[in-house]
């Protein structure tokens, strides 16, 4: 039986994070929790569409595979049990390469790519706290998209794991993935307007 919402003053893992109601959705980053309500905006999930729709037919072929949230990625500390894990989370869209990391749960483990598309209310997060849970968990490279002001920022962890400088992306350019060199995405297709669509 599913439980109440949780309660800020808390620090939660993923075994309480199971018990909540399932129409609800959370992330729970250094155990504290986070509500993904309401839903996106429409803007917000036509951008998701079109990056998953090229990311998507670009792996089509490969090994590596693009899941769209929600999708429950588990980011437990070095030794820590994964039903204790503090950091659960459902990026908009991962891309992962290691198979063993993949089980009817969603990902165990860091994602080898990590897009999110900014929201209001979530651009704190998506730049800050997950940024460094990122980081810190080894996902090598990590979108930020910006749907005001469409552009994109990409991170990608150098030999010492860590992000270095952001690279940014215009409506204009072509964003070529450092990680996986022959994925080239057309941003213009990407940040096109509904109304846009077959106009020449």
């Amino acid at each position: 039986m599913a439980l109440a919402a949780p309660k800020p003053e808390r620090r939660y893992t993923y075994r309480d994070y199971l018990k909540w109601h399932d129409n609800e959705r959370w992330e729970l980053i250094g155990g504290e929790a986070y509500s993904m309500t309401p839903a996106p905006s429409r803007r917000h999930q036509m951008l998701v569409g079109n990056i998953f729709a090229a990311l998507h037919a670009y792996f089509r072929d490969k090994t590596c595979e693009v899941y769209v949230a929600p999708f429950d990625v588990r980011l437990p500390a070095a030794g820590e049990d994964p039903d204790e894990a503090s950091n659960v989370v459902q990026p908009d869209i991962v891309v992962v390469c290691d198979q063993a990391k993949l089980d009817d749960r969603g990902c165990l483990g860091a994602p080898d790519l990590v897009v999110e598309v900014v929201s209001p209310g979530t651009a704190k997060k998506d730049m800050a706290e997950k940024l460094e849970l990122y980081e810190q968990a080894g996902v090598k490279e990590y979108w930020i998209v910006h749907p005001g002001d469409e552009t994109v920022m990409v991170f990608c962890a150098g030999e010492d794991g860590r992000y270095g400088r952001h690279k940014m992306y215009g409506k204009e350019d072509k964003l070529a993935a450092t990680i996986f060199p022959e994925l080239v995405i057309e941003l213009a297709d990407v940040f096109v307007k509904s109304g846009d669509r077959g106009q020449a």
